[in-house]
């Protein structure tokens, strides 16, 4: 199985083949043991570029302009993992499938990392968009690898600019798919987003024009056993082009 853009998409395979095996329908070999545990979390180093910072206040226009840069140096991936492990409710963890990292940098009064975003593969199956897509599984396989979720955003917490986050998430539709498409060769149509309800309303993704599809059943990626262990999300998405219906498949305009 190859993703779009030549590399292996070793990590779906493992996930497709191991929901096989829980099914009964394979049976796979028992794990070699390796040098490295698998499953182990990617290190994280803390360092002085991670500490917290004196809060700040303010209107866009006061730390503008603002940029995405894209996480390329081991340098700028572990900065992205310290920031993201220590101010991100749900830390760092190596994200299933293609992704993409930014760091977000404000230059006024001086220019400093904002915040992080990240972008990956999509979920497989949620009921609320693949019900607004009116997709069966058939347009769901062909289609889904046009779909880019952003799986983690974050402003750093001692900045209080109004209107940087629904910014930022402005920037990343006119940004990405360039990003996305060099590096895997799809274009995405759609991006896709997950809120936890309870903890957050959404209003920078609402700011930006995301549109809310509903909730989710409370069910993660390794849920073979229907046991709805994961917090409920709102589902939310931002097509990315006029033509996004139709180059997903979908079966209603």
């Amino acid at each position: 199985m190859d993703a779009a853009g030549g590399g292996l998409k070793t990590r779906e395979c493992v996930v497709y083949l191991e929901d096989l095996d829980a099914k009964g329908l394979i049976e796979l070999p028992v794990l070699r043991k390796t040098g490295r545990p698998r499953g182990r979390a990617t290190s994280i180093h803390y360092s002085e570029a991670g500490e917290p910072r004196p809060e700040r206040e303010g209107m866009l226009g006061d730390v503008a302009p603002v940029a995405l840069d894209l996480v390329t140096t081991h340098g700028e991936r572990g900065l992205w993992r310290e920031l993201v492990e220590r101010y991100h409710y749900l830390g760092h963890k190596v994200p299933y499938g293609a992704h993409l990292r930014y760091l977000v940098r404000i230059a006024t009064p001086r220019r400093e990392v904002a915040g992080c975003l990240q972008f990956s593969s999509p979920a497989w199956k949620i009921a609320a968009r693949d019900t607004w897509l009116a997709w069966d599984d058939e347009a769901r396989r062909q289609n889904l690898q046009k779909i880019v979720c952003n799986s983690r955003f974050l402003i750093l917490p001692w900045l209080r600019i109004k209107g940087l986050a629904s910014h930022v998430l402005g920037l990343s539709a006119r940004v990405v798919p360039d990003d996305w498409e060099e590096s895997y060769g799809v274009r995405p149509a759609l991006f896709e987003t997950f809120v936890e309800t309870g903890r957050y309303d959404g209003t920078c993704y609402r700011a930006a024009n995301w549109i809310e599809l509903g909730r989710t059943a409370g069910r993660g990626r390794q849920d073979r056993d229907h046991e709805h262990s994961e917090p409920v999300k709102s589902c939310w998405v931002y097509p990315l082009e006029s033509g996004y219906r139709r180059r997903l498949g979908a079966k209603r305009s």
